[in-house]
């Protein structure tokens, strides 16, 4: 763990994984809960790094937090997300190829991954999904699609990812899903915040 200074009031806490971030983030949410962080304004997980912003007394809490015993998270820890999916991306085939497998062991594959979100980004409600082990990971497109619809699943490097709006994009498409990735209007606005997990359940194409 390497926590840097960051102008007067942020702290970014480096890590060496993902799975760190997630036990470090969900330490930072329990004391902030009970009343044992510092006051601030923002905690975002990323990556490798969560960034602490609005501390009054940064430097402070870095002399701390060499101290925390941090636990790693268990899968009892997360809350648990279904979300439906039609497997008929345009990409499905590319994907099953690059996989060495049909189309049809992609789902079976795909939907019998228990994923977790790692952190959040690119658009408001988009999770970096892993779960996929690494002999699955495949490359972005080389060339992106200018426009990819709404409720997109899609796969690049170790994540998968729902696009919550249409938008640019150049990860591999395997299926569309009807669920509302970003509300406004719900508390909370996203579905999937860190550390929730997702299962992808297989539905009917029309």
């Amino acid at each position: 763990m390497k926590p840097l200074p960051v102008g007067e009031h942020g702290l970014l806490i480096e890590l060496d994984s993902a799975e760190e971030v997630e036990a470090l983030h969900a330490e930072l949410l329990r004391r902030a809960a009970d009343g044992a962080l510092p006051p601030l304004h923002e905690i975002v997980p990323a990556a490798r790094t969560v960034f602490l912003d609005g501390l009054a007394d940064p430097r402070g809490l870095l002399a701390e937090l060499a101290a925390w015993d941090i636990v790693p998270l268990t899968a009892g820890d997360r809350p648990t997300v279904q979300i439906p999916v039609r497997y008929d991306g345009p990409d499905l085939a590319d994907v099953a190829a690059l996989w060495d497998v049909t189309p049809e062991e992609v789902v079976r594959l795909h939907s019998a991954t228990e994923f977790h979100v790692a952190f959040c980004g690119f658009a408001p409600g988009f999770g970096y999904l892993t779960g996929l082990p690494e002999p699955l990971h495949v490359p972005r497109r080389d060339t992106p699609r200018t426009k990819v619809p709404v409720g997109s699943v899609a796969l690049a490097g170790p994540y998968t990812g729902v696009y919550p709006r249409s938008s640019p994009g150049g990860w591999q498409l395997i299926g569309t899903t009807d669920t509302v990735l970003w509300d406004p209007r719900r508390e909370p606005a996203a579905l999937l915040v860190p550390g929730t997990r997702v299962r992808f359940v297989p539905q009917e194409t029309a």
